[in-house]
């Protein structure tokens, strides 16, 4: 009969077993497709390294994991949210770390045997640990990812992890919440060793023995850290936060070692971090103070601020937002995009890809590469098709200069990819993404066109981002298998696919388009057709609200800094010039004739246009370009606009949340008329698709937070002053009259 302290490990998911004098410890916690860090399986390992200590067999300790492609994904997040107060979140961060410490400290080798993902909780787990051995396995990655939760590690990470790889390195990946693959974890000595993964468990064994024996010894603490095997010779994957420090501020290596050189370089470290958030994002500060305590006042010193700072932080409004924010992620990651739970993705086997413009270049390798099927590319003319397979390789080529990728795996993955002017091997593709121009006529014509290739069961999808599907799918034979997947530009890096179907999509189709998403790393929304579908349709009263500003005077500069400092990662003119002005323009007359004069953009912009300014890609916009890189607004850009270069300035505060407001009040009109499937998936489509403020939640979020009677009256007060565009939508007056916020049911 298992006696309770069994019970307990074996409900935390935690076993022991001896092999050749060496205590295996394995973590596979019952009914999780993950383990994660809580104090209940910190308290079940610390008591299974007590049972190892007092038996005089086990000479060593491997620490492994039982799932099959994760290792420790972080700490418990649902366990942190039921925490009442900071006293209460310090007094779990002190209990881990006094785990850890026994952990480090502890008297027998203990290596880390770690395949998949090693993440937050788990990296700081095993960071206490005396060796770390990882599997070359793509599902292998380690990192701490706590401040793109608006936290800090909270288990050790800000100490043990600068003291393991050094200040600049450990800032880098700390601040930035970024993950790294094994041969760079080797590479920064956060891991000792990379091997295949069959190789991983026997492996780890032999090394403990070894260090057991003394015949493999470390050194580390990022002083020309080496193992040293008995022969003498080494043995052999966000976002958001991305280049939040410049390199030249680690140009001189011995500043971390000296007193007034740390002070130069964390001083410098915190004004470029604030020039990046602008004070947005609490964690990141709070992390590089916490890490600054350890270096100039030791780790115990450390360690205390940085329990004090992580029970700060789990309370504030921002670490709430981007909790929300991972929580309605991962929820989207386990959804088929219908209301049917049962109904199952096809496979799909093949792709093809009509247009070979930045936008079909980008989904052939979303596709091709990163989705791993074979993709064929059809473009009008030989040219556009070989632009299509350059982007690819343009892509392909700056992976490779990064070193995520040989040279012999991007061609690998580049043959996946071919293009042509004709509709050869056509005929057995599963699903057709059409990327043309914008154009009822033509895209009916694309339709007939495929349709009379391709087999009966293959989807339809267009990439448009204004037309409604529903008239699309009228020019086609098989209106159920039409849907809509628009992408956003740059293909490869930005995170949304947003799907759109109409009232026949058959729901197979819409589980099928929303598998090949995820499978092309897309984070996914399903919303219900219209023109402008919801972030288009979003988007289109955002820009016209600029627009009316520069029509009003404003200053090109300071209105992007306006919405920028209001937390947007680029301003709305920038913006422009990044999508095209041209495009913009067409977009324009759409939304008009779909939602009347509320939509109707000024005309302001017409000068522009026919001037042949059209952004970024003609090196012409309201800004200049030169090599592609945006430099000063074009003076002359003023003479286009109404006042000429006679500027007004303008109240900045007014002009972000008149901008703003515009898009939020969109997205509640979307949610009321049933474009939107929920205000959750509102918010992670603006946050992901058009750059809404991780840090405020979305729009939703965001209408809460400032009380939808307050938003009302905001609405009310420019409708007023400025007319019906900001006539406030159905829904908010609906939700203030019932006293309820978009949340609550």
């Amino acid at each position: 009969m298992a006696t309770k302290q069994e019970a307990v490990e074996a409900k935390q998911g935690l076993s022991y077993d001896v092999t050749n004098g060496v205590a295996v410890i394995t973590v596979d916690q019952p009914g999780a497709p993950v383990n994660t860090l809580s104090p209940e399986v910190g308290t079940a390992f610390t008591t299974l390294l007590q049972q190892a200590e007092r038996d005089p067999e086990v000479k060593a300790v491997v620490f492994i994991s039982g799932k099959k492609d994760n290792f420790v994904a972080g700490a418990n997040i649902d366990f942190l949210q039921t925490i009442k107060s900071p006293a209460d979140v310090e007094a779990v961060s002190r209990a881990a770390h006094a785990q850890f410490d026994q952990l480090e400290a502890f008297s027998k080798p203990v290596v880390a045997a770690i395949h998949g993902a090693c993440l937050g909780g788990g990296l700081e787990w095993v960071l206490a640990c005396h060796y770390r051995i990882v599997t070359d396995s793509p599902k292998s990655v380690v990192g701490l990812p706590e401040t793109q939760l608006g936290l800090i590690p909270g288990a050790g990470g800000t100490q043990r992890l600068p003291a393991l790889i050094g200040a600049q390195a450990a800032l880098d990946l700390i601040l930035t919440g970024k993950n790294v693959k094994p041969s760079k974890a080797k590479k920064l000595g956060i891991v000792d060793e990379v091997v295949p993964v069959p190789m991983l468990k026997d492996l780890a064994l032999k090394r403990a023995a070894e260090l057991a024996a003394g015949t493999l010894k470390v050194e580390r603490a990022h002083q020309g850290f080496k193992a040293v095997a008995q022969s003498g010779k080494k043995k052999g994957i966000a976002g958001l936060f991305q280049g939040l420090l410049s390199k030249d501020l680690w140009a001189e290596a011995a500043l971390e070692d000296n007193p007034l050189g740390r002070k130069v370089m964390f001083d410098q470290a915190r004004k470029q971090l604030l020039k990046k958030t602008r004070g947005k994002y609490p964690a990141q500060e709070k992390a590089l103070q916490v890490i600054r305590v350890g270096l100039e006042s030791g780790r115990k010193a450390g360690l205390e601020a940085e329990a004090k700072a992580f029970g700060e932080l789990v309370f504030t409004d921002v670490s709430r937002r981007l909790v929300e924010i991972f929580f309605a992620t991962t929820a989207l990651k386990k959804e088929n995009g219908t209301a049917n739970a049962s109904v199952k993705p096809r496979e799909v086997k093949k792709v093809a890809v009509l247009g070979g413009g930045l936008m079909g270049g980008g989904i052939a390798y979303v596709t091709g590469v990163l989705q791993g099927v074979p993709v064929r590319v059809k473009d009008r003319d030989d040219a556009g098709a070989g632009r299509a397979l350059k982007q690819v390789q343009t892509v392909l080529d700056e992976r490779v200069k990064r070193r995520s990728l040989t040279r012999l795996e991007s061609n690998a993955k580049l043959s996946n990819i071919s293009a042509g002017t004709d509709y050869s091997g056509f005929k057995s593709v599963d699903l057709v993404i059409e990327a043309v121009f914008e154009d009822l006529k033509l895209k009916h014509q694309v339709i007939a066109e495929v349709e009379a290739v391709t087999g009966e069961n293959t989807i339809f999808a267009s990439n448009t981002s204004s037309l409604p599907i529903g008239e699309l799918a009228k020019g086609s034979k098989r209106p159920s298998q039409v849907i809509g997947m628009h992408y956003f530009s740059p293909v490869h890096k930005m995170p949304l696919l947003e799907i759109i179907t109409h009232p026949g999509t058959a729901e197979w189709v819409t589980a099928t388009c929303v598998d090949v998403g995820k499978k092309q790393g897309k984070t996914v929304i399903v919303v219900n057709d219209g023109p402008g579908f919801y972030t288009s349709r979003i988007l289109a009263p955002y820009m016209n609200e600029a627009a009316y500003l520069l029509a009003e005077g404003a200053d090109i500069v300071q209105l992007d800094k306006a919405l920028v400092d209001f937390g947007f990662p680029v301003g709305p003119i920038t913006l422009l010039d990044e999508v095209g002005i041209d495009v913009a323009q067409k977009v324009g007359p759409i939304m008009e004739a779909a939602f009347g004069k509320r939509m109707a953009a000024p005309k302001a912009l017409e000068g522009v246009v026919s001037d042949g300014r059209l952004g970024r890609k003609t090196d012409k916009g309201f800004y200049l370009y030169e090599n592609g890189k945006k430099q000063d607004v074009d003076p002359q850009v003023y003479l286009l606009l109404p006042h000429g270069k006679d500027r007004k300035s303008l109240d900045a505060s007014e002009m972000a949340e008149r901008v703003a407001l515009q898009m939020v009040n969109e997205a509640i009109r979307c949610l009321g008329e049933g474009i939107l499937r929920s205000p959750r998936d509102g918010d992670v489509g603006a946050i992901f698709g058009l750059g809404f403020p991780p840090f405020l939640g979305g729009p939703f979020r965001y209408a809460d937070a400032l009380g939808p009677a307050n938003l009302l009256r905001k609405l009310e007060h420019y409708q007023d002053k400025y007319g019906e565009r900001f006539t406030p939508a159905p829904l908010l007056v609906e939700k203030v009259r019932a006293g309820k916020g978009f949340y609550e049911a």
